[in-house]
């Protein structure tokens, strides 16, 4: 399912509305970066489904937000929600020009494959030496 115009017109103004728990598909500009694996499109909170960045008082969190605000803050994005919510945000596989921003960040080494919920799709894309500075979170196992 797709947003319809007039939904996301009403979410990035602000309004409260209310998404089924489907997928759905969200395109517009990254707004703000919270961290490595949180972003806002049309300022909307989208955390990247399978993804582990580590958090930005932890080692290489503040890089790990940093290289994903230079990838892709005031960029166009593609955002496939899986239609779950983690806290305020919606979870997703977001696309920059048709490449997963997850895949980019973690081939950076600033974030690690969260398999829980990738499935383990991301962990060909681990670089080495991230295993060895990023914790992951119990939640990922």
């Amino acid at each position: 399912m797709k947003l319809t115009w007039a939904i996301a017109f009403l979410i990035s103004i602000g309004a409260v509305v209310a998404v089924a728990a489907e997928p759905t598909t969200l395109i517009g500009t990254v707004t703000h970066i919270r961290d490595g694996d949180t972003i806002e499109v049309s300022e909307i909170p989208i955390r990247l489904n399978g993804v582990s960045a580590p958090e930005l008082n932890e080692p290489l969190g503040e890089r790990s937000k940093i290289f994903m605000r230079d990838l892709v803050l005031g960029q166009q994005v593609r955002c496939e929600l899986n239609g779950e919510k983690t806290y305020d945000r919606f979870v997703g596989t977001c696309y920059l020009g048709g490449k997963d921003i997850g895949i980019l960040v973690i081939e950076a080494g600033l974030a690690l494959d969260c398999p829980r919920y990738s499935g383990g799709r991301y962990a060909v894309s681990e670089i080495a030496t991230a295993r060895e500075q990023i914790k992951l979170p119990s939640y990922c196992e």
